[in-house]
């Protein structure tokens, strides 16, 4: 069963890895992107996030499909935070499971490059002495050039 979720719950990788998992896997992969306390030569205090919910379930489905294509036996959950995330708290998690271990790698890793590029999920930085937007998502979900670039990410 795959999932695509976001909202502003505390993420679980392991409950969202165990959405993919099947008998017949040998491989799940995760990948738990979390705050971190500093950026650009910054301290930071804490991150919002904002989407526009309908559309980013929307992308994060076309990515699985875009994956399936790829590794045809790979699935996908993605869960998106959004509202304040504090330093150290998960922000997104991909799993990917599979039958093998290099097709669960490649499909977690291209959906969270593919991700970054087509999903509208804004990031709001707050910093010591101030606070910024981060550019989100800024690809065509269409654009065969960007969804390359995700696929050569994912297989180096």
């Amino acid at each position: 069963m795959a999932s695509y979720e976001v909202g502003p719950a505390p993420l679980d990788a392991a409950r969202v890895a165990s959405m993919v998992a099947r008998p017949e896997d040998g491989a799940v992969t995760t990948f738990l992107g979390i705050v971190r306390d500093h950026n650009a030569g910054r301290v930071v205090l804490w991150l919002e996030y904002e989407s526009y919910e309908p559309l980013a379930v929307k992308s994060f489905e076309q990515i699985a499909g875009e994956a399936a294509e790829r590794w045809p036996g790979a699935r996908l959950a993605i869960h998106h935070r959004t509202g304040r995330v504090e330093i150290g708290e998960a922000s997104v998690v991909v799993a990917a499971a599979s039958a093998h271990r290099g097709d669960a790698f490649a499909a977690c890793r291209y959906a969270i490059e593919r991700l970054k590029q087509i999903a509208p999920i804004w990031k709001h930085e707050y910093f010591e002495g101030g606070e910024s937007w981060i550019e989100g998502a800024t690809a065509d979900p269409e654009d065969s050039a960007a969804r390359e670039a995700a696929f050569a990410r994912a297989c180096t």
